[in-house]
């Protein structure tokens, strides 16, 4: 049971990070122009993803009619998750 718990934690951080790094090269995405470009997560997912990285701090947003754009909070990034900007 701990080894499924631990892979199902590793997922989310993959496709947490997949998301991110998707940013770093295309910042100022809708979610769903994520969801098309990723093809990993389902849409409740993927919003799920979005809330906890905007929460966070990783991910700024601004609206623009019905839609949510997405970018990355490139000096947290920077000191938190260099990685991601490689």
């Amino acid at each position: 049971m701990e080894d499924y718990k631990t892979l199902q934690q590793a997922m989310k951080i993959y496709k947490a990070l997949k998301i991110a790094r998707l940013l770093v090269y295309e910042p100022n995405l809708c979610c769903s122009d994520i969801g098309s470009r990723l093809e990993l997560v389902a849409g409740s997912t993927l919003s799920h993803h979005l809330k906890q990285l905007t929460d966070c701090g990783l991910l700024n947003t601004y609206k623009e009619g019905t839609y949510i754009y997405y970018s990355l909070e490139r000096e947290l990034i920077r000191i938190y998750a260099p990685f991601v900007m490689e």
